[in-house]
This record gives C-alpha cells, sequence and structure tokens, in this order.
C-alpha cells in the first residue's frame, strides 16, 4: 500500500481500535496519550478539536464534549461534589441556570445567584464550601462584559475557580486564563464550529490537575463527542479568525443603525460609547466587539410577531453565531425556565429581540431589518 500524507485529517469514524497482541495492550496503559482504544476515552478527530481550540485559548490542554451544555456540566463536576456551593453570575444563559437550579441542586451542590451589581463585591456570598464562580465572558442576552481580571483577582482571594464561558467572545477577541481564569467552556455549536451544523463543546483548564478531572468526569459519564462532528467542528475552526472580523464588523454597523431607529427603544451591543463596558470591552477584546447584539421593540407580543414575519432574509433560530443572520427570542427560548420576577429583574422582556450577525454583505441584512421593523 502507498504511503498515505493527507493534508486534512481522515475521519477516523470508528468506536473501537485494534491491538496486535496483550504486550500492544498494555503499552496503551504504560504510556498514555500514545495510542487510542475506545472513541469514548479518546479519538484522533477529537484530540484534533481539542489541541486546536487549546492552542487558541493557551491552556495546558482541553477536552471536548457532546454539546455546550456537557462541557459547562463537566466543568462544574470536575471541581464540585456533593455539598458543595457554586456562585454564578445573574445574568447567564439559561440552560446554565435549568443545570445549577434544577439538576445539580439534586445531586447536592448549590447555588446562589450573583447580583450584577456585586459582580466584583461578592465577598458576603462566599461560603466555606464555595468551589467555583461561573460566568460568561459576555452575557447571553444582554450583553453585559465581565472584567475578568478583576474578577480573577477576587476569586483567587477566596480561593475558588473561575470557570469563564468564552462562547460570545471566543479566544480571538478575549483569551480568559490569560487574564486570571482557571478554566474555559465554549459552546463548539457556535462560533468555533460556525456553520449551524454541529452540537459540541469543549473545557479548556489552565492546570493538569483540573485537566485531568475534567477527562475523567467526560469519560465516566460519556459525555465525549463523535469523530465526524469533531471532523466538521476542527473543519469550521480554520475560519474562526477571518469570520469573527466580519460577524464584529457587520454588528457594529447594525447596532449603529438600529440605535437610532425611531422603533427601536435600546440597543445592547459593547461596540456602542454608551455601552457601560464599552472601554473595557475595547481592551479586553482587541478593539472588536463581537458578534452578538440585542435589541427591544415596543413590549408586545403581536408587534414581536410582526417584525418576524416581516423579515425575508433572517430566520428565526433559537441558536446563534453561524455564518448565516439569525434571530432569537429570549424570553421565549433561551430564558424561558427562569421565574417572570427573573427574567424581569435581568431585563428580559416581551420586546427583547437576540440578533446573531452572520458575515454576510451587511447592505442586504439592513434592508431585511428595515423590511421588519415597518411591521411593527
Amino acid at each position: 500500500m502507498p504511503h498515505i500524507k493527507p493534508k486534512a485529517t481522515p475521519i477516523f469514524q470508528t468506536s473501537v481500535f485494534t491491538f496486535d497482541d496483550v504486550n500492544e495492550l498494555e503499552l496503551y496503559f504504560e504510556q498514555p496519550g500514545q495510542r487510542y482504544m475506545y472513541s469514548r476515552y479518546a479519538n484522533p478527530n477529537s484530540d484534533e478539536l481539542a489541541n486546536e481550540v487549546n492552542k487558541l485559548e493557551g491552556g495546558v490542554g482541553a477536552v471536548v464534549t457532546s454539546s455546550g451544555m456537557s462541557a459547562i456540566l463537566a466543568a462544574i463536576l470536575a471541581v464540585c461534589k456533593a455539598g458543595d456551593h457554586v456562585l454564578c453570575a445573574e445574568e447567564i444563559y439559561g440552560g446554565s441556570s435549568s443545570l445549577l437550579t434544577q439538576e445539580l441542586s439534586r445531586i447536592g451542590i448549590e447555588v446562589t445567584y450573583v447580583p450584577s451589581e456585586a459582580t466584583y463585591t461578592f465577598d458576603e456570598l462566599v461560603q466555606p464550601n464555595t468551589r467555583l464562580f461561573l460566568a460568561e465572558t459576555m452575557s447571553n442576552p444582554l450583553l453585559m462584559v465581565f472584567d475578568l481580571k478583576q474578577l480573577a483577582e477576587q476569586t483567587k482571594k477566596h480561593q475558588i475557580k473561575l470557570v469563564i464561558d468564552n462562547t460570545f467572545a471566543t479566544p480571538v477577541l478575549t483569551k480568559p486564563l490569560g487574564l486570571g481564569a482557571d478554566i474555559v467552556i465554549h459552546s463548539v455549536t457556535k462560533y468555533l464550529s460556525g456553520h449551524s451544523d454541529v452540537t459540541a463543546g469543549v473545557v479548556v483548564c489552565q492546570t493538569e490537575e483540573d485537566l485531568q478531572r475534567v477527562q475523567k468526569v467526560m469519560m465516566t459519564y460519556g459525555l465525549n463527542l463523535s469523530p465526524f462532528e469533531s471532523w466538521l467542528a476542527a473543519r469550521g475552526l480554520k475560519t474562526l479568525r477571518l469570520r469573527m472580523k466580519q460577524h464584529c464588523s457587520n454588528a457594529q454597523t447594525i447596532a449603529e443603525y438600529l440605535q437610532q431607529h425611531p422603533k427601536v427603544e435600546q440597543v445592547w451591543y459593547p461596540g456602542l460609547p454608551q455601552h457601560p463596558q464599552h472601554e473595557l470591552t475595547k481592551n479586553q477584546g482587541k478593539g472588536m466587539f463581537g458578534g452578538m447584539l440585542s435589541f427591544r421593540i415596543k413590549d408586545d407580543t403581536e408587534a414581536v410577531n410582526r417584525f418576524m414575519q416581516g423579515l425575508e432574509q433572517i430566520p428565526f433560530a433559537p441558536s446563534l453565531a453561524g455564518v448565516s443572520t439569525s434571530i432569537s427570542y429570549p424570553l421565549g427560548t433561551s430564558h424561558r425556565a427562569l421565574s417572570p420576577e427573573q427574567q424581569k429583574k435581568i431585563g428580559i422582556t416581551t420586546g427583547v429581540i437576540r440578533l446573531s450577525v452572520g458575515i454576510e454583505e451587511p447592505e442586504e441584512l439592513l434592508a431585511d431589518l428595515e423590511r421588519g421593523l415597518s411591521k411593527v
């Protein structure tokens, strides 16, 4: 058989790998990382994806998982056991909130939500059994941006782990480990793979000890990612820098357009000078502000429906970060599980629409948004 040297990694679509004899099996255990045995433990495609993301984030290693949710789960279970306590930013993805409040509470992990105004002064909320603080670089959906360096100083003071969900920013904008975070998580489904055709997650660690714990959780709980999904995500990752530049540029243009539109009551986008963390984001994000924004039209369900129906090009799709622009409705999707009081407190009202800005020509997007807004 000729010597084959593919430029792109082939897909190792296999659940198990073979050995010549018992001696080779023993080498698998004696020399970790040199051979493969079972794809739940490791696979060349998932390893490639993990290594590439780890390079971008600057950790000691990464573990890929079956979804963003399983990445959050793996990060928390790597650090916490029954009887432990977690601090979580009040403005957080609804799925993270549901995981902590509805599921992990059932197995004895407590959670306290840190109000936005106490983000850097949460001393009174720390308990002897507090193990970690979970937050997002940019919150979903109202784009509050955290000062990660300041947050890391506070968590180190209390000797608790800082776990940062960097999905919205990506390492192209911000590298949380370099700012003091202990663990970084991503929904790879979003920007890292980038084409709305993969469901995956990743956990990147600052220390070998945390990495080994995350690997153990992934393997034991069966949170692994399939070879084909790993291959697709690694393929998408190759264009991440290019895509993020266009996402950010388009989002800035659209935020400025919405900001002056008479039918729009409020816009949340860190690239606008009015945004409370505009300067912080500029410094922390290398002068880029991300591809996500939210805006509010009047708080009326029918007005929201007319806006959505008036769009010809931008679909209503409850996810984000694909190359094609889409809108989402936080009240009815990502933050549906929150109580009305929680929704109101963080500002998610009937008229709030989240816009995931794609990489199309900006003129096309502005024309479609104008069509939708003309129906409000």
